[in-house]
């Protein structure tokens, strides 16, 4: 079975558009490869962050992704800066990588291209995704096409090492995520649905209270038509609506014209908010026993325990190439 390794950073919020448009498409990877998922926190910390945040937003992200349905009996599931081993390796990846490619990346370019400090780790970063994914022999590294280059870069540094100290490391292939079903903004439905939103009425958290995820749809921008058809450029609201009915009730948008044919928008929308509330409700609940238990510490404790002892190895090995003395 191949080896698929996905990372997450503890930041920010998850929304009704995260969770069908990504978290279920791992919950495919997970039956389908031997699957590694780790919280990248030291990857967290390139920005300024809060300590006491980072640490609460670690604990609720676990707990949330596993409320989600991420199984940790088929995951391997570790927090990053437990596992001594990546920072080894990405000094020695480093030394091993060129400042002219670090700084072609396009999201260093990006961040450092507007005028504020930045920290060196915001340059080499990159270098500790490759040690990431360089570590564990992953075959595939599923990524969104903004990440696309840093896996090619974790490509050529293997490839460079495989070829200066033999061979090492495996060299992963890179999957662009498949674009899952785009869920828009409830009040702006031409635009995507961003945990970043200027207009919190247009997006649904997993976490938002179920009366106001309730009233967010019932408000949810539409046409003048109050026909319920699928259509995304004359109708994208009531298109978006379809969308999420369809994904959470397995449902195809012709079945939910015909099921809706006779009814007016009021009636569709509650039909919608009847199904998010249902869905959030029971998340909230797995959301809240994990946050509440000792069982987070357990999964991470067992993660760390398996992959410190695949890391281990590895770094022996590349250690050995180096030269270091033993």
């Amino acid at each position: 079975m191949k080896r698929v390794l996905t990372g997450i950073q503890p930041t920010g919020v998850i929304t009704l558009g995260n969770y069908i448009g990504a978290i279920k498409q791992m919950l495919e990877f997970q039956e389908e490869y031997e699957s590694f998922l780790f919280i990248a926190d030291m990857h967290a910390i390139t920005v300024p962050t809060s300590a006491i945040n980072l640490g609460d937003n670690t604990r609720s992200l676990l707990a949330l992704y596993l409320a989600c349905g991420i199984d940790p009996n088929k995951n391997i599931i570790f927090l990053q800066s437990q596992n001594l081993y990546h920072a080894n390796l990405s000094w020695i990846l480093e030394c091993n990588s060129y400042f002219g490619e670090l700084s072609r990346m396009h999201q260093f370019k990006e961040k450092s291209s507007k005028g504020e400090n930045f920290t060196a780790g915001l340059f080499t970063y990159p270098v500790l995704m490759a040690a990431d994914i360089l570590l564990y022999d992953s075959d595939i590294v599923p990524v969104g096409i903004d990440q696309k280059q840093h896996v090619e870069l974790a490509r050529d540094i293997a490839i460079r090492f495989n070829n200066k100290y033999g061979d090492t490391f495996k060299v992963p292939d890179v999957m662009i995520k498949k674009e899952g079903t785009k869920i828009m903004d409830l009040q702006d439905p031409t635009k995507k649905m961003s945990k970043s939103s200027d207009n919190p009425k247009g997006v649904i958290r997993l976490l938002d209270d179920l009366e106001s995820v309730r009233k967010k749809i019932m408000s949810a921008t539409t046409d003048s038509e109050s026909i319920v058809k699928y259509d995304e450029v004359n109708k994208p609201g009531i298109s978006n609506l379809i969308n999420i009915y369809s994904v959470l009730t397995n449902k195809k948008a012709v079945d939910i014209e015909e099921e809706f044919k006779n009814s007016n928008y009021a009636t569709f929308k509650r039909s919608v908010a009847d199904q998010v509330v249902s869905v959030l409700k029971d998340i909230q609940t797995r959301y809240y026993e994990y946050l509440n238990s000792s069982e987070l510490d357990k999964i991470l404790t067992n993660g760390l325990l398996k992959t410190e002892i695949i890391a281990k190895e590895k770094l022996d090995i590349v250690k050995e190439r180096i030269g270091f003395y033993k």
